[in-house]
């Protein structure tokens, strides 16, 4: 309860909660604070000793943020993402650590730290915000671990920026100059919510226009463009109540001509041509809040999604740019500047975005060539495609090389369905091992497969249709058989999040600050009740190294055997707790309880005091 309901350790003394359990279990002894605390910390390391044996198999993509707390401490998050053996996509956070400062060198030697004490050693991705101080951290990491054992291509593509923070500098200058409507509605807002009377009054107003909606308007912050969004969103629905506001407050229009305290005047009251123009605004404003949300999912695959979206607001500006409303149009041409900055030159994006799609059996690569010729020029689409198409045979060829020198104690099997694989000790060491087992690879593909790699085989089947109830992830656990090395690929590049905050804090950093009834304890327990939460919000690890081989299962007769005592058992534990409930509540009941053969009583020593 302390945990995952984010109560105080002082919770447990207080009189409310003390008279709940002893009403509850009266007999149930109330720990103090202190010893709560010490049972947090206990269970924040038994929980990661668990996480710990499974993550430590995993390749993993990372996120990481860091910001500053009520106190001044500054903090860094680093969460782990991966998709396990059952196709389950995963999310724990592993570390909330304190660091000196938030210079890249800094950063960079945290994540160092934290991944050597977990035993992490195959990273995939990192997605960072766009700033500097990041660059320098993947930097670090890049120069310390690129050549360990785990390495994909040596962390060339380990960097990804976080398309949610970059798609909130896009709109934020748009945002920049709104047009005289947007502030007029804004004024009008403040007016209403500005005292409790004025708001009486156009609740009274929202009455007589017999307006159905759940909610109020409420005041913007000027430099958040989703607050804006939100207030536009409800505003435009009252249009008729601040109509109204003319004829039931006679102070309504005074507050506008500048009278009253404030002699300055201000743009307003809204009229039907405002709140037309913010309709189109909300229009163009609902795309990017609807895709920023999708960016920052944390329960679905994002990797595979960014591309449609990108040509989708791509598409969307270069539209507005031409249109007849001046405001649409000056908002759209600021923005493609930025938009161009980042995501227009895609030889700056990280191609893995690119894979993704292509990974996605609804669209493969011929998707990805079809937006690159509607795009650009033939020439360039070519260019484009024939750049991704290298990007998952050179993926491809690293797993195969991976799945070739340890396929035999993981039980790789091959594209034909062999399970003979050719192994060479410390081939990844040495190139001429390295080449003899990639010429030896190739021959086995090429006799099982009349030649064809698992890339040529999937990029030639024909796409699944599009439908949106499609689970990605469920197809790709059920053809893993098929293309047994492509999966490996698969799930990775799947896994890797375009965001680094969740949907909850996508567009505040409030989200991210340590709750305040937390500020005042020590950062090493700060860590523990934040991880220990999200370890106990999510879902259930499976670890293989645990799964029950089908040729260890007991044959049936055992199993009857077994049933038979565990039936026994059953009944003799209901007793147990029955006559100990009873023993408790009703102690006027004849002796003959105590008597029977199939009780044990607390003298037996087998009955613990809860």
């Amino acid at each position: 309860m302390v945990i995952t309901d984010e109560k105080t350790f002082r919770d447990v003394e207080k009189e409310g909660f003390r008279r709940y359990s002893r009403a509850l279990r009266p007999e149930f002894i109330i720990p103090s604070r202190v010893t709560i605390s010490r049972d947090c910390l206990a269970l924040f390391e038994a929980e990661k000793q668990k996480l710990k044996r499974v993550i430590k198999t995993q390749r993993v993509c990372l996120t990481t943020d860091t910001w500053s707390s009520n106190q001044n401490l500054n903090y860094m998050c680093l969460t782990a993402h991966w998709i396990d053996n059952e196709w389950i996509l995963h999310k724990r956070i592993l570390n909330l650590c304190t660091i000196a400062n938030h210079k890249g060198e800094t950063i960079g030697q945290a994540i160092e730290g934290c991944l050597k004490g977990w035993g992490i050693h195959k990273i995939f991705t990192i997605t960072v915000d766009n700033a500097s101080t990041n660059d320098s951290a993947i930097k670090y990491i890049v120069r310390r671990s690129k050549n360990t054992g785990g390495t994909v291509l040596k962390h060339e593509f380990l960097h990804l920026r976080c398309s949610a923070h970059i798609l909130n500098l896009i709109l934020q200058e748009g945002m920049k100059e709104l047009d005289d409507s947007v502030i007029k509605i804004r004024n009008a807002v403040r007016y209403v919510r500005s005292s409790p009377a004025r708001l009486l009054i156009f609740k009274s107003c929202i009455e007589m226009e017999k307006i159905k909606f759940k909610g109020l308007v409420g005041l913007d912050v000027e430099t958040r463009w989703n607050s804006t969004y939100v207030m536009l969103r409800a505003a435009e629905q009252f249009e008729k109540a601040f109509a109204r506001m003319t004829d039931e407050d006679s102070k309504y229009l005074g507050y506008f001509n500048g009278e009253g305290k404030k002699k300055n005047k201000l743009l307003g009251p809204p009229m039907d041509d405002d709140f037309d123009k913010a309709r189109c605004l909300l229009k163009f404003l609902e795309l990017f809040y609807m895709v920023t949300l999708k960016f920052s999912s944390t329960l679905s695959v994002t990797s595979n999604l960014f591309f449609h979206e990108l040509i989708a607001l791509q598409d969307e500006m270069v539209h507005l740019s031409s249109s007849d409303d001046a405001m649409l149009r000056d908002m759209s041409i600021r923005m493609m500047s930025k938009f161009m900055k980042y995501w227009v030159n895609v030889e700056n994006l990280n191609p893995l975005l690119y894979v993704a799609v292509v990974l996605d059996p609804r669209y493969k690569l011929r998707y990805v060539k079809y937006c690159f010729e509607d795009l650009y020029n033939e020439a360039h689409a070519k260019q484009l495609t024939n750049n991704v198409e290298k990007v998952l045979n050179r993926l491809y060829d690293q797993y195969l090389v991976d799945s070739g020198s340890s396929g035999k104690e993981k039980g790789v099997v091959s594209e034909g369905g062999s399970d003979s694989t050719t192994s060479f000790v410390g081939a990844e060491k040495d190139p001429a091992k390295l080449r003899q087992l990639r010429f030896a690879r190739a021959m086995e593909e090429k006799d099982s497969s009349g030649g064809k790699s698992e890339c040529a085989k999937y990029l030639a089947e024909p796409c699944e249709k599009l439908k949106d109830e499609f689970d990605i992830l469920l197809w790709w656990k059920v053809n893993s058989s098929i293309y047994p090395i492509l999966a490996q690929v698969a799930r990775d590049v799947l896994v890797v999040p375009v965001s680094t905050v969740a949907s909850e804090s996508t567009f505040s950093t409030s989200g991210r600050i340590v709750d305040p009834s937390r500020t005042s304890l020590a950062p090493r327990m700060v860590e523990a009740l934040v991880c220990t939460q999200n370890w106990l919000r999510s879902k259930p690890l499976i670890n293989d190294s645990e799964a029950v081989p089908l040729d260890a299962l007991s044959d049936p007769n055992e199993d009857q055997a077994n049933g038979n005592v565990l039936i026994f058992l059953s009944y003799f534990l209901t007793l147990t707790t029955f006559h100990f409930e009873v023993a408790n509540h009703f102690p006027f009941l004849p002796d003959f309880l105590d008597s029977s053969p199939f009780i044990l009583t607390e003298d037996d020593g087998l009955i613990i005091d809860a």
